[in-house]
């Protein structure tokens, strides 16, 4: 089920998903529901590490930090 709502963006923020859906990412629902996962998916990480930091629990992870560092 989905429901249609109506929001107010900042120009450049329509100008933005515009682009993407002229560039082929779908409709404007389409960019906006993906971002907003995204964005979902952001605070669920921050909320884990906010619980792994509080607990101090984490050395199980030291393997897989490793493998998913990214070396600047």
């Amino acid at each position: 089920m989905s429901t249609q709502i109506a929001v107010r963006l900042p120009d450049e923020l329509v100008s933005y998903v515009d682009a993407l859906v002229s560039d082929g990412a779908g409709s404007r629902a389409t960019v906006i529901t993906r971002a907003l996962k995204i964005y979902q998916q952001q605070l669920r990480a921050e909320a884990d590490a906010r619980i792994l930091e509080a607990t101090g629990d984490y050395d199980e992870f030291d393997a897989l930090i490793a493998h998913a560092s990214v070396d600047e």
